[in-house]
């Protein structure tokens, strides 16, 4: 692994090795795996939803192992406060002298996972907002910063299972992609059982070298901001957008969506193409790439109308029916 500037082959030979690194444990999954991976890159947050014993919480811990980074885990529960996961000032004697010294929570670590986030309530869901955004803590007028990387991922079930707190918009605008983590097939499940129930259970290799890996994400990092993104690129990624809000004439939005996506939903469509052009060996950026990355961007980022729940319409239902006027049909459109 070479030192100084990241080139795109080896940005894309890393990425194949740490996706099939993953897939040595999680079985199947391969759209959601590649997903977190690239709002890793893009220098974003994951919030993964799907309903109990689907592999979450495996997924976020083998992540970690497989970059080579610090990982600290949070179990969310409605007693959960604020400074349990920021920290706490403590008052402590030194010498005789008592003075105060910053006790840090979990938050302080490379890979976050904030397991169960809809189960805590919203001020203790709020504590992870400042972050989340600004990669810093602030405790008691003092504010002390995060080591990069920081990324958080969240999980969370439906939001129709008892005991759950709806994330408020503010705390959901602030992953850059959610991802459902759907049910396996007969044949994944066949998989899961005959390499759950062995005496010996699949250990993850780390695909970085831990002295190096801080540097190598940072650089991959920088590379994925120098994709070129051509005009065309830029204003398609606005008319999907735009397509979103409420009223706009000929988008049709108004019926179901209430809200539509903010500028953030915009940032994330892109940089999420970004990574993708970069693992698809290309450096600039295609339609398709950003169609691919429109729902993971865009389905947490809507609020749905009344008509729209009571219809039983996703998110990703009707983001799919607003802006298929406007995408392209084929990959010849890739700038």
């Amino acid at each position: 692994m070479t030192q100084g500037t990241m080139t795109p082959e080896e940005f894309r030979k890393t990425f194949v090795a740490l996706t099939r690194e993953l897939q040595r444990v999680i079985v199947g999954q391969a759209e959601v795996v590649e997903r977190l991976l690239i709002a890793f890159f893009a220098d974003g947050h994951v919030l993964l939803e799907g309903v109990p014993g689907l592999g979450k919480t495996l997924l976020a811990k083998s992540f970690a192992q497989a970059l080579g980074l610090s990982f600290k885990r949070i179990q969310c529960t409605p007693d959960l406060m604020p400074a349990d996961i920021l920290g706490t000032q403590l008052v402590v004697d030194r010498g005789g002298h008592k003075q105060f010294e910053f006790a840090k929570g979990p938050v302080f670590t490379h890979i976050l996972l904030a397991d169960e986030i809809n189960r805590a309530t919203p001020k203790t869901q709020s504590a992870l907002l400042e972050a989340m955004a600004e990669h810093q803590v602030t405790v008691s007028g003092t504010t002390f910063r995060l080591e990069e990387p920081f990324f958080v991922i969240a999980t969370q079930n439906p939001i129709e299972m008892e005991g759950t707190f709806p994330l408020p918009e503010a705390q959901l605008d602030r992953f850059l992609f959610k991802i459902f983590v759907d049910y396996p097939s007969m044949e994944e499940l066949s998989r899961i059982i005959r390499q759950t129930t062995v005496a010996e259970s699949v250990q993850i290799a780390p695909v970085l070298p831990p002295e190096q890996a801080q540097a190598w994400i940072l650089s991959a990092r920088r590379l994925v901001r120098d994709v070129l993104v051509a005009s065309p690129i830029e204003a398609h990624v606005v008319r999907l957008v735009t397509a979103t809000r409420p009223g706009d004439d000929g988008a049709g939005a108004g019926r179901f969506l209430r809200y539509g996506a903010s500028p953030r939903g915009a940032q994330a469509m892109l940089m999420g193409a970004k990574v993708r052009a970069l693992i698809q060996d290309r450096v600039n950026v295609s339609f398709e790439d950003v169609n691919e990355m429109l729902i993971p961007a865009l389905n947490h980022r809507v609020v749905l109308s009344f008509e729209a729940e009571a219809d039983k319409k996703s998110s990703a239902e009707i983001l799919t029916e607003l802006t298929a006027p406007l995408r392209p049909r084929s990959a010849d459109h890739a700038a």
